[in-house]
């Protein structure tokens, strides 16, 4: 029955993060900047520091200028890309003497103005909804397809079918916040010299952003490419929506242009009709040259990101903010008197 099913797809590109997301820069900086984070590197740092014959103070300003020379080229670059992909889309949009104005969509392609690869283009829809599918078979075919493209190891994926009662949940609490700080365990390496008293465990921080984008057309059993898409109905599906993961001290450094080493996305398509919503998490590959299937993150801490945002987002069904969630609230209501300390507490999978 689920045979054709799933179609081929390859990894959609990864969005640099908005500048719109508003931030309490009092509580980054001390993040970035407090001594449980920078413990790790202390000694490192001061050995890079010898070795060019600077002190530790002269090299974090050297850094600094590099990494703003660094982030002062890449702006100049992308506005020059731009630039020209505005002209190369101008011609192409230009019809020649005689040429037709209208031409049929490529098939799989967005008939809306959303930037998330659609769900058309992983799994055929029509045949999903031209024959009998329970959401767990559904579920089913989801993790088998992200099983199928890492090779049976699953590796550089997150996927899950989550209920429509709780994405709606959430996704109305990211609406309300959209962006927050999530703490990540790190076990100090043996080698490291410890201070009496001092945890074993360090903590990195990485910055979680909401997007939400169009509700998606409405899927059918008849699959017609020319056919325009059927818009849904007012309460139908509800809007899909993104989560970026970007380690905080880069998004400090480079803002919009920091890169976001998770992205996950939730597909709303079959919201109305099977009461599920399917998440795909997309984990940035490493760079080419590293040689081999290396990521920016790993499994493990893809996955424990993934859980935070239900940690901090899936409140109570009255309404009634969770532990996490009282956080969240404070990290954005009242920033005056929030305490970074207290995200450790949640900084563990058994939490």
């Amino acid at each position: 029955m689920h045979r054709h099913i799933l179609k081929h797809a390859c990894v959609s590109s990864l969005r640099p993060l908005s500048g719109r997301a508003k931030l309490n820069y009092k509580v980054i900086r001390a993040l970035t900047t407090n001594t449980v984070y920078e413990a790790k590197y202390a000694e490192k740092l001061r050995q890079r520091a010898e070795e060019k014959g600077l002190c530790v103070d002269e090299l974090k300003k050297k850094i600094k200028e590099e990494q703003a020379e660094e982030a002062r080229r890449k702006r100049e670059l992308r506005a020059t890309q731009e630039a020209e992909a505005a002209t190369k889309s101008t011609l192409s949009n230009t019809p020649s003497k005689g040429q037709a104005t209208q031409t049929a969509p490529a098939p799989g392609a967005r008939k809306d103005s959303s930037p998330v690869k659609p769900l058309s283009s992983i799994l055929n829809l029509s045949k999903i909804m031209s024959t009998p599918h329970t959401s767990d078979q559904i579920g089913a075919l989801w993790t088998a397809y992200h099983i199928s493209r890492s090779g049976g190891t699953g590796r550089g994926y997150v996927c899950a079918s989550v209920p429509l009662e709780l994405y709606q949940k959430m996704a109305s609490i990211g609406e309300r916040y959209p962006t927050f700080i999530v703490p990540v365990p790190r076990i100090k390496p043996a080698s490291e010299v410890k201070v009496e008293g001092e945890s074993d465990t360090a903590y990195e921080f990485y910055f979680l952003q909401w997007d939400f984008h169009d509700v998606p057309p409405v899927p059918s059993a008849a699959e017609d490419l020319f056919a325009p898409p059927k818009p849904a109905a007012l309460g139908a599906n509800p809007k899909t929506s993104t989560l970026l993961f970007t380690p905080l001290q880069e998004y400090k450094m480079r803002a919009a242009f920091a890169t976001p080493y998770l992205v996950l996305t939730h597909y709303t398509d079959l919201a109305h009709s099977h009461g599920v919503v399917l998440l795909r998490g997309e984990i940035t590959p490493a760079s080419a040259s590293s040689g081999g299937e290396r990521y920016m993150l790993s499994q493990e801490d893809a996955q424990f990101l993934s859980m935070a945002a239900q940690r901090f987002y899936l409140w109570g069904g009255d309404g009634k903010a969770s532990e996490g969630g009282k956080l969240l609230k404070c990290f954005h209501e009242t920033p005056e008197v929030f305490k970074w300390e207290e995200l450790l507490k949640h900084a563990s999978l058994t939490t």
